[in-house]
């Protein structure tokens, strides 16, 4: 790529089990839906996407900045600015600013995890990824200046999300 075809890189992020006829343990509580099993004989059922929010960030990070592919400010454009532009967010999202809403992210640039179930928080039974080795992994998240992660540890809260809404 020459630069600037790229605009804003996201995940559909819809973690369908494989079997949804088993249940998960999520949060330390079973958890059933159900998968991709609801297009067997007809594929029209299949639920469309695949799991991929945790991962995008730590992809990106060793195959495009690592690898030399672009730098880690263009993976703060493509992930964080643009979208928050496009969908009329900015400058409340996107930005480390005074009056913005303080999300942040804490980066180990040296950290290697390989991908997979055992690594993964997206409730399904399968990650596209499995078994790659990535460099880089957050350490820790804040929302509008509140921590969500630490570690390996989740400090949300359910209900605290905001559906923001933007008219463009």
């Amino acid at each position: 790529m020459t630069g600037g075809e790229l605009q804003t890189v996201g995940t559909d992020h819809c973690p369908f089990p494989f079997d949804g006829s088993k249940p998960l343990i999520y949060e330390r509580q079973p958890f059933v839906r159900a998968g991709k099993e609801l297009g067997k004989g007809d594929f029209t059922k299949t639920p469309n996407g695949a799991p991929g929010l945790q991962d995008r960030m730590p992809i990106l990070w060793t195959y495009g900045v690592v690898s030399g592919r672009f730098t880690p400010n263009r993976l703060v454009e493509l992930c964080c600015t643009n979208p928050a532009k496009i969908f009329g967010l900015y400058p409340r999202k996107g930005t480390i600013a005074v009056g913005s809403e303080a999300d942040l992210a804490i980066w180990d640039l040296r950290l290697k995890k390989t991908m997979g179930v055992a690594t993964s928080h997206q409730r399904t039974d399968y990650n596209l990824y499995e078994g790659m080795e990535v460099i880089g992994w957050p350490e820790k998240v804040f929302s509008r200046g509140r921590l969500l992660v630490d570690g390996d540890q989740w400090h949300g809260k359910l209900g605290t999300g905001d559906f923001a809404v933007s008219y463009l």
